[in-house]
């Protein structure tokens, strides 16, 4: 029997259910665990880090109630945390010098251990953008529809004539939700009309994207993880969920299917591209055609993994036991 490996630290909201079983799964394996919340730090969560003449930080994270060693860390899976939160004391000037200097100190010490990451936030962060997410797909084998990126109303105007009004898609770069006088209002990917050619003026406000329409049968989500794939096909029942499966999860069927060949191979070239060994990728799936929309480096998967009966869970807990790589 072997010994179980170092810690596993996970960064992640206090709420996430799908996290609460991956400890569950680990503690299960006898290993050990150092779970907190970005948020917590610096008020709850606490490091101290020495840099000695070998180039390796040593040094301890803890809170109140648990520690852990900086060399005894084997991976950090960073799923997703809040935001750093400061003493209410601050002013707003003081608030974001104390940001900047928690992201470059903490974070800075963190991102240099020699540890496997899920994901490594400086690779999340370049992740993000969708235009590289794109570019990198393509580069890497995988199908991609025809892009826009602009704030020019004409230039947006020309490319939806091009490929017709109702095969033409608006969809945001990040997330698509925003709260304002207390409402949550959320920007559904959606297809544009006559009507929309006409009122373009919005485009020059900022970074708009549009997308030539894929005419799909319907849509898969990935999850790659480490080594492995599972691949879930989404199959919507209702118009909006056919346009955006966001907008009514109801209607929504699921089923876990095989990986195409050609997909496998691109996310894997897309994966070491970006050095990620998580990611939740987004297709739509045209007469058996998987086109490439997005990946998300911290996307959902817990109810996928219950509709479907996917081990995404016992994947997540061998890639964080037994890390492939470093950062």
């Amino acid at each position: 029997m072997t010994n179980p490996p170092g810690t596993v630290v996970i960064f992640a909201q206090e709420a996430d259910a799908p996290v609460d079983a991956v400890v569950r799964e680990l503690d299960q394996r006898g290993v050990e665990v150092f779970r907190a919340d970005t948020a917590w730090f610096p008020q709850h969560l606490s490091l101290e880090a020495r840099l000695e003449g070998d180039g390796q930080w040593r040094g301890v994270l803890f809170t109140e109630h648990r520690a852990v060693e900086l060399t005894d860390i084997a991976s950090i899976w960073y799923r997703d945390p809040s935001a750093f939160a400061f003493p209410a004391t601050l002013t707003e000037v003081e608030r974001a010098y104390a940001h900047r200097e928690a992201r470059l100190g903490f974070g800075g010490v963190l991102a240099s251990l020699p540890v496997g990451w899920v994901n490594h936030p400086n690779r999340a962060a370049d992740a993000m953008f969708k235009p590289l997410q794109l570019a990198t797909a393509a580069a890497c084998g995988l199908h991609v529809a025809p892009t826009l990126v602009t704030n020019s109303p004409a230039a947006a105007s020309r490319f939806a004539r091009e490929h017709g009004p109702g095969d033409t898609i608006c969809k945001s770069f990040g997330p698509n939700t925003i709260t304002e006088g207390g409402q949550l209002k959320i920007a559904y990917t959606r297809r544009l009309d006559e009507t929309d050619l006409d009122e373009l003026d919005g485009v020059a406000s900022t970074a708009t994207q549009l997308q030539r329409w894929v005419d799909k049968t319907h849509e898969a989500r990935v999850l790659v993880i480490g080594d492995r794939m599972f691949t879930i096909a989404i199959t919507a029942d209702s118009p909006a969920a056919r346009v955006d499966w966001r907008a009514d999860f109801a209607a929504l069927r699921y089923q876990l299917v095989d990986t195409p060949p050609e997909v496998e191979k691109g996310l894997r070239r897309y994966m070491d591209t970006l050095g990620l060994a998580y990611a939740a990728v987004d297709f739509a799936i045209e007469k058996d055609r998987f086109w490439f929309l997005e990946s998300n480096s911290s996307g959902q998967y817990g109810w996928l993994e219950s509709q479907t009966g996917a081990p995404i869970t016992t994947a997540l807990a061998d890639l964080l036991t037994h890390p492939r790589g470093r950062p």
